[in-house]
């Protein structure tokens, strides 16, 4: 009973959690790009969302780790929370831009970068073991760069159209001509811009699995996680839109993006990331990006009339395939971990009991 109930707390608690987010972030991103195409300029969307996220989380954080042992806390510590925050806030800038520039299916076929770039950063940073003498290694390295390969697929090739807009073939020739040229271009640099947004998260993934371990508290993390990103975020707002007007958000799909990102993305969904670093390690996390492709096609097809093309359909697959490889290789390095662990600990059993010894002893 003991046993079941530790598998259902390290093994299908993280991976139902995980589900989750990738379900709420591409419904976050369908809702965001619904929201701009109504006008929200993502400058707002963000510093709002930020806001909103630090206001619930802070009750939160004091109410769940009132009485959790933590390190003094100090001027480094506030560095590394500070980086934490510039990195989420990074992140999400290029994101922004990117889903702009694209669509949320773009966006979610990209996200499967995020696995490889996390592999690779974990090995850098020895979070990661690599033996390339090893199958399961092969497999590891081998999956990471067919996962790029597939990236690279959906951003440089569009190929025909599987599902398009009604509206754009109701269209003149001339400008149907004008509006694909634009659209393909918009598309490369949406696709540049989310694979910088998933590079930056795979830095995220690293530095925070690093400093949850040091600070074992994850809504005070995440709490000054969206404080110093709404830090940021703030200004560069103002900046960006200095005008009153453009501050204030009516009450329709703009206004329900703004507190579903603050509450489901940078709160809920940050707030599992964190949990699951500290539970499985980065590159676990990072591998669950694949699970969105097919969610957020559904929905921006649905939802948003975006097109889907079969450069995206094909990407998408290669960069599974590579995902799953990743998986295939991390699994076979555990069975070998375990089997390794379990004759270290037979023998040592053998060693520390006394009768055994002695048998050993006078066999031999």
């Amino acid at each position: 009973m003991a046993r079941q109930r530790d598998y259902c707390l390290l093994e299908v608690l993280p991976f139902t959690a995980l589900v989750s987010v990738e379900c709420t972030n591409v419904g976050m991103n369908t809702l965001y790009k619904a929201a701009v195409a109504n006008g929200l300029n993502f400058h707002v969307y963000m510093a709002y969302a930020y806001a909103i996220s630090s206001i619930v989380l802070l009750p939160l954080a004091f109410l769940f780790h009132r009485n959790t042992p933590l390190p003094p806390f100090s001027m480094i510590l506030l560095g590394k929370f500070f980086i934490l925050g510039f990195l989420g806030f990074s992140g999400q800038y290029v994101g922004n831009l990117g889903i702009k520039y694209s669509n949320p299916t773009m966006a979610s076929a990209m996200s499967n970068i995020a696995p490889a770039c996390t592999f690779f950063l974990a090995i850098i940073f020895r979070m990661e073991k690599v033996k390339l003498t090893s199958m399961s290694s092969q497999a590891k390295v081998m999956g990471a760069l067919v996962s790029i390969a597939g990236a690279l697929i959906v951003v440089l090739y569009n190929g025909p159209l599987l599902i398009t807009d009604h509206a754009l073939q109701s269209r003149t020739p001339s400008h149907v001509f004008d509006s694909i040229s634009n659209a393909r271009s918009n598309w490369i640099v949406g696709g540049a811009l989310n694979a910088a947004c998933y590079a930056i998260a795979s830095i995220w993934y690293i530095f925070q699995g690093k400093f949850v371990r040091e600070y074992p508290a994850e809504f005070i993390l995440v709490f000054f996680y969206n404080f110093f990103a709404m830090v940021l975020a703030v200004p560069v707002g103002i900046a960006s839109e200095p005008h009153l007007s453009s501050w204030k958000v009516p009450l329709d799909v703009r206004f329900f993006s703004i507190l579903y990102a603050g509450i489901m993305g940078s709160g809920y969904d940050i707030m599992i990331h964190t949990w699951g670093l500290h539970m499985k390690g980065p590159v676990y996390v990072a591998l669950f990006r694949p699970l969105s492709i097919a969610i957020a096609a559904i929905l921006g097809v649905i939802f948003l009339g975006d097109d889907l093309s079969l450069g995206t359909v094909i990407g998408s697959v290669i960069i599974t395939m590579g995902f799953y490889t990743v998986v295939w290789g991390k699994h076979k390095e555990e069975e070998t971990s375990d089997a390794s662990s379990i004759e270290d600990n037979i023998e040592t059993f053998r060693t520390d009991v006394p009768l055994l010894k002695h048998r050993q002893n006078s066999g031999a």
